[in-house]
């Protein structure tokens, strides 16, 4: 718990080892522990977390986290080619690269009827690249109206995508019809 301690998040920022936040009284109790930290552009970071990270973990995480950026930009590429753009019109929207890393840790409950991992949310990220270390069923997913487990592949990533992504291709989507439109009076 000590260890813990120096990580602890604090009001103001969700950075660090915490629980996930409990907005109404009635809400199920969120039964987990959370490390969360922003890992990408560097800038963004908080200084205080990375260097209490004890070695060799902290360089273990460091190349994890510029592995996942490179997994990321491929999937984006993969996506452009899939949806016939231009991979690079894509990589651009995101040239940034906002990275953070959470880890969650999901303990058994004694009871289970009273608590929840995560409430119900879509992710407001462009991609969330997902890893299971376990074989234990936990990511659900929503079609039509009806929640679907997803089970586990050993040594594999789920990768979801976000909001942010969505909502690109639909304002990109309306541009081109607008675009189009006009265009078709010409």
């Amino acid at each position: 718990m000590e260890e813990k301690k120096k990580f602890w998040q604090t009001t103001q920022d969700m950075e660090g080892f915490g629980q996930v936040y409990v907005a109404l009284e009635e809400e199920k109790l969120r039964w987990g522990d959370m490390f969360f930290i922003k890992t990408l552009p560097f800038h963004r970071r908080h200084p205080h977390l990375i260097p209490l990270i004890p070695q060799p973990y902290r360089d273990n995480l460091e190349s994890y986290y510029l592995e996942l950026k490179k997994l990321n930009d491929k999937i984006i590429e993969f996506m452009s080619k899939a949806l016939k753009i231009n991979p690079n019109e894509l990589l651009e929207l995101f040239e940034e690269g906002r990275q953070a890393v959470k880890m969650g840790y999901y303990p058994p409950c004694p009871q289970p009827e009273k608590v929840i991992g995560l409430n119900p949310h879509s992710d407001g990220s462009a991609i969330t690249i997902l890893l299971q270390v376990n074989e234990i069923q936990g990511l659900q997913i929503k079609i039509d109206g009806m929640w679907i487990p997803i089970n586990p592949l050993s040594n594999a990533f789920v990768v979801n995508v976000g909001d942010a992504l969505e909502v690109q291709s639909a304002i990109d989507a309306v541009s081109t019809f607008e675009l189009r439109s006009d265009n078709s009076n010409l």
